[in-house]
């Protein structure tokens, strides 16, 4: 009999122990261990690698270098970075078990927008703060509540803005007939209906439109039938292969007389490599990190682009693009906010969602509860391919 108490005595004991373990872990997420865990979910490998690999390049860069420093609040931090492929379903577990099972404070990613938005019910079912890389503003726009989702954010301006950027750039040079791209993904989708939505506030009339598949190789059909209706310009809207693709079938097909605007997914001079001399003069959007050194001396985000810069080609011995950006913003606006409140998804949330004056990689960012991007048009420069490089537009 005393034997049967004091074992029934121990297990009692050693069930309060781990219920008082697992509210703790519930409430931080890790606030008693040795370090500050923080998720990354990127396309790492597969078709949008090209946004992916400088994510996590970016990502392990900063906490690399936060580590050897001395970690935060004498913590050290640990970054566990998984691999979607570019694939939803992919991206849903990886997050659902970074959150469940990792208990990280916070999860960076995903790369694409169709991924981001896939993941949103899981950041709002397991209250865990998550910051999409991705373009699209349905990632922060709840349409059946025209409110933010509460615990997700994004540091990639949205497609509105770049459409704004775009129109008022095109309206500036006289021109008010465009036809339009776009690739049968989420992404594509999303940049559309926003450049369908906001061309008659800037009286632009769409005179042609076309769309392909993310795996086709050749949109000569498409830019032929385009051609016929004499647009004064075409703005395609994909990311990866197929802007390449167009660029390439554009000039071949002798279309320089139309100007070519492609979307910020355009953003990585190994674009305009793969190219091969095809992509002079087509325009895009693109936020600073991209032009740290034409930025004038006096910019807002001249210091931090110009750091990252020489950061990440000291260590990669290659250039920055936008998507390592979007990993820069995001990261550091998780650990800013774990440094002052600590190891709580909750304060977390709320420390970015008051974030103000942050100075990124793509903007200077003034959160809000109204607003989760925290960025305005003023985001995005117009720029221009010429001699292989970037430049800003006569």
């Amino acid at each position: 009999m005393k034997k049967n108490w004091i074992r029934n005595a121990l297990f009692a004991a050693g069930m309060v122990a781990l219920t008082a373990g697992f509210s703790s872990c519930d409430k931080k997420s890790g606030g008693d261990a040795e370090t500050y865990k923080v998720g990354a979910v990127f396309a790492v490998t597969g078709g949008a690698s090209f946004l992916g690999a400088p994510e996590k390049k970016t990502a392990e860069m900063i906490v690399e270098r936060v580590n050897k420093n001395g970690g935060i609040n004498g913590k050290q931090v640990e970054l566990i970075v998984m691999d979607s492929e570019g694939d939803a379903t992919k991206a849903s577990l990886h997050v659902k078990k970074l959150m469940t099972k990792d208990k990280v404070l916070a999860v960076i990613g995903p790369s694409t927008s169709g991924n981001s938005i896939a993941v949103i019910p899981l950041a709002e079912k397991y209250e865990t703060p998550l910051i999409s890389c991705a373009l699209s503003y349905k990632i922060v726009h709840n349409e059946k509540t025209g409110k933010p989702y509460k615990w997700v954010f994004k540091v990639a301006q949205s497609d509105s803005q770049a459409v704004d950027m775009i129109f008022t750039h095109l309206t500036s040079k006289g021109i008010k007939k465009i036809a339009l791209m776009t690739v049968t993904t989420g992404y594509g989708a999303s940049g559309r209906s926003e450049v369908i939505r906001l061309a008659p506030n800037y009286g632009i009339e769409i005179v042609a439109e076309e769309k392909y598949g993310p795996k086709d190789t050749d949109m000569t059909v498409q830019l032929t039938k385009i051609k016929s209706f004499a647009p004064q310009a075409i703005i395609n809207w994909s990311v990866g292969p197929t802007q390449v693709t167009v660029v390439r079938n554009w000039k071949d097909l002798g279309m320089d007389n139309i100007k070519l605007v492609q979307s910020a997914g355009f953003g990585s001079l190994k674009n305009v490599k793969l190219a091969a001399g095809t992509a002079e003069g087509v325009l895009l959007p693109l936020g600073a990190v991209n032009i740290a050194e034409l930025l004038p001396a006096d910019h807002p985000q001249k210091a931090v682009t110009m750091e990252y810069l020489q950061e990440y080609k000291g260590k990669y011995n290659e250039t920055v693009s936008t998507f390592g950006g979007h990993a820069w913003d995001s990261l550091n606006l998780i650990l800013k906010a774990i440094e002052k409140v600590g190891a709580d998804r909750a304060k977390i949330r709320d420390e970015i969602e008051n974030t103000k004056g942050f100075v990124g990689q793509h903007g200077v960012f003034n959160m809000a509860a109204d607003d989760h991007n925290g960025l305005d048009k003023s985001a995005y420069n117009m720029l221009v391919v010429k001699n292989g490089t970037w430049a800003f537009p006569e």
